[in-house]
């Protein structure tokens, strides 16, 4: 019994082992000593045939470069001329077209969107202008600036808003200058 579970604990069974051994002893049996040496003698050749052929690349490779020296081509000009090929290809394509296409298309329905909002916004603020509640605003504004131009009195009949604010704080300036003098006194003292 304990022969058979030492046989289950095995990793690998005898016999495959033994069988791989086996055909690989076969192959090597079956050659004989000439075409081992015909193949030896034809994988000595392929080997220099290779070496043969890395020298001529490197001496391509070299003489390649040599001329790209004389025309005056760098790796960076390469590298320059590589990427304008491949950003023209990407613009070239149908996807980038298509992208570019949706992205138009997009922007235009911003902009008629933008347009229709601010024509929008502009009537809703003439309609707001021409309210009664703006209007009475309005009167009421007006009726301020006049009562501010009669307590500061035309000095030349009239004037624009700007003037009419200008002289009533120059007005206000000249009415109380005592304070004004004791507040920058406190002004000094507190600083």
């Amino acid at each position: 019994m304990e022969t058979r579970q030492q046989g289950l604990l095995d990793p690998e069974p005898v016999t495959e082992v033994d069988e791989e051994m086996v055909s690989d002893v076969d192959l090597n049996n079956t050659m004989t000593d000439e075409e081992r040496e015909e193949i030896l003698s034809e994988l000595t050749k392929l080997e220099e045939e290779i070496s043969t052929l890395r020298q001529v690349l490197a001496s391509k490779e070299k003489h390649h470069s040599e001329l790209k020296a004389k025309l005056g081509i760098t790796p960076l000009s390469e590298f320059k001329q590589n990427f304008n090929k491949s950003w023209y290809d990407m613009q070239t394509s149908t996807a980038y077209k298509k992208t570019s296409e949706t992205l138009s298309m997009a922007g235009q329905k911003t902009t008629a969107a933008f347009t229709a909002l601010g024509t929008a916004i502009s009537r809703k603020f003439g309609d707001m202008r021409n309210s009664p509640s703006f209007k009475s605003f309005e009167e009421k504004v007006e009726c301020t600036v006049s009562n501010i131009k009669t307590k500061v009195g035309s000095q030349g009949g009239g004037g624009s808003f700007e003037e009419v604010l200008s002289s009533a704080a120059h007005a206000s300036a000249q009415e109380t200058p005592s304070n004004n003098m004791s507040e920058s006194s406190d002004h000094e003292r507190t600083y």
